[in-house]
């Protein structure tokens, strides 16, 4: 059966969605059996790689965190949000910062219904359907326009949505979309696939490819490229476990710091500012 939303949209349960894949991943409980076959390739082909998920979400927090705490931005755009899970980005801005307002947007109807269900008593939180591809709809959305003054610094966010966007849709084009709107002190967060020239990076891409039809790994230097512009900011583009980890986030063995798995390496974070 396929339902309807209160927008007219369509929720499929037959056909996987990324969102609902990646909530599978995280332990939420906002997906379809279809959904849980795909995750289940990954947690029984690939042992380990669950840990991208979570090394990819504990890094967006951070880097929101960071920027709620040590700028004075306080808009967000949260591109590609993925379905709600606990310690969404208005959550944690809003925590430092309780006048910070965001604006997600991702095309999948569940990831819609349930954020605007979670979002509707936050007055300074919308959810806009639209795809990261169609950057100026995004801009002109009259949500975006009445909750985002593109005459003040705003914080872009990029959290594992790029590389779902194939070379020839020009995914460096679409962040300087985004740098062309946004004034100097702005910010921009990426994670992305990183590929490791590996049996477990080609396998695992090869299962995005088969699935979705989409999904390219990048290089390091592929990754920084796409943020041309834009002033890198430390530790640089590096696996998301290493992204300005907390004490808590990175155990220790024998007063050394651990060392990360394959499937950690596979995700790399950077923060950049626009100068």
């Amino acid at each position: 059966m396929i339902a309807m939303t209160d927008d007219g949209s369509s929720i499929d349960p037959t056909k996987p969605s990324i969102a609902r894949v990646y909530d599978y991943l995280l332990g939420g409980k906002d997906n379809y059996a279809v959904d849980r076959q795909i995750g289940d390739v990954f947690k029984r082909d690939l042992p380990g790689s669950v840990a991208i998920a979570f090394a990819n979400r504990a890094a967006l927090i951070r880097a929101v965190g960071e920027i709620a705490t040590t700028t004075d931005v306080r808009q967000f755009i949260d591109l590609g949000s993925g379905l709600p899970t606990a310690d969404n980005v208005h959550q944690v801005a809003q925590r430092h910062a309780p006048e910070s307002r965001v604006v997600y947007v991702d095309t999948d109807p569940q990831v819609l219904v349930h954020g605007r269900a979670l979002l509707e008593e936050n007055d300074r939180t919308r959810v806009i359907a639209a795809d990261v591809r169609t950057p100026e709809a995004i801009r002109n959305h009259p949500d975006t326009r009445e909750l985002i003054d593109f005459d003040r610094p705003v914080a872009v966010i990029f959290s594992a949505i790029l590389h779902h966007v194939n070379d020839e849709e020009d995914p460096a084009g679409i962040v300087r979309y985004w740098l062309d709107q946004v004034p100097s002190g702005s910010y921009f967060f990426v994670s992305h696939f990183r590929s490791g020239d590996n049996a477990e990076t080609a396998e695992a891409e090869r299962v995005l490819q088969k699935t979705f039809g989409r999904g390219r790994w990048r290089t390091g230097a592929e990754i920084e490229s796409l943020l041309e512009g834009l002033e890198i900011l430390a530790p640089g583009i590096v696996p998301a476990s290493l992204w300005r980890p907390e004490v808590s986030d990175t155990p220790f063995n024998g007063g050394g710091e651990r060392e990360l798995t394959v499937w950690e390496r596979l995700i790399a974070a950077g923060l950049a500012r626009k100068p």
